[in-house]
């Protein structure tokens, strides 16, 4: 009833909620991409995004396709996998961004290792600055992380916007520097905290630096100070810093997937890893179950 290349097509628009993005992650043309939609629609008799010249937004029911679209794919891949014959095997050294850890990336990697025992996974949680200079030497073959501004490499998994962040009964005197909450350097988000607030002219001190994302929360949530972090991505116990606070718009940040030298003991599995971040990734701006 449903075609495969349609519900990927569909979720590639429900991560990206751009129809240009969706094309050119999938190598296709927008006007195939819109056609993949419409009759998709078409199949399930009701409107899956309500969409205009300036936005794409899911309906109620393209939420609850989103679901129904990633379990479909994932069986149709079972089906193809057993009677093809093909059983990925090898290591594969793969990367992750700290701010994915409070999302259900988790569901993500459980999936793949059920999909693909054979693969020996090795999971890196690390700064996306890190993860970079560490794909970049050689010693990673797969990164899901932040990109900088200017960097146009990798496959968009999601588009966000940064915010500050902090407890909500945090209030900031304007006539005293702003407590910043920081990743440690080469990190992507305090990089950007910091251009932002230079830019404004606004005096800042960092009173808390930690690699762990749980230390940077555990801070926020005292009431330490602001931490700069994705809109989509807030962790629990956490709330935006409201405008009138005066702190400057952080722009714009991209997630992404990125390939590192093509091993061949391990590009089969990084094209699969890669396939299934992207399928799901809509599941990455949703807090984990706890125990996760």
């Amino acid at each position: 009833m449903y075609d495969p290349s349609h519900l990927r097509t569909f979720l590639s628009v429900a991560q990206t909620l751009s129809f240009t993005q969706a094309a050119r992650r999938l190598g296709l043309r927008q006007s195939t991409v819109s056609q993949h939609v419409r009759r998709l629609e078409d199949a399930t008799g009701r409107t899956l995004f309500s969409r205009d010249t300036h936005s794409v937004e899911l309906t109620e029911d393209g939420e609850a396709m989103l679901g129904f679209a990633r379990r479909i794919l994932e069986v149709h891949e079972q089906a193809t996998a057993f009677f093809t014959g093909t059983r990925l095997r090898g290591r594969l050294r793969f990367g992750a961004s700290e701010d994915f850890v409070l999302t259900r990336l988790p569901e993500i990697l459980e999936g793949f290792r059920h999909e693909h025992p054979e693969v020996d996974l090795e999971l890196t949680v690390e700064l996306s600055g890190t993860l970079h200079e560490q794909l970049a030497a050689g010693k990673l073959d797969l990164v899901l992380a932040k990109r900088r501004p200017e960097d146009p490499r990798g496959e968009l998994v999601r588009h966000d916007r940064l915010v500050w962040i902090g407890a909500d009964r945090l209030r900031l005197d304007p006539d005293r520097p702003v407590p910043l909450i920081v990743y440690p350097p080469p990190g992507i988000t305090r990089a950007l905290a910091l251009e932002a607030l230079e830019r404004q002219g606004r005096e800042w001190r960092v009173v808390c630096t930690s690699g762990s994302l749980n230390g940077l929360v555990a801070a926020a949530r005292a009431g330490l100070g602001v931490m700069a972090h994705s809109r989509g991505l807030i962790p629990p116990g956490l709330v935006r810093v409201p405008d009138r606070a005066g702190l400057p718009e952080l722009g714009q940040v991209d997630f992404v997937v990125v390939h590192g030298r093509r091993r061949p003991s391990a590009q089969g599995a990084a094209d699969a890893l890669a396939a299934a971040i992207l399928a799901g990734g809509d599941r990455l701006h949703r807090s984990a179950p706890k125990g996760l």
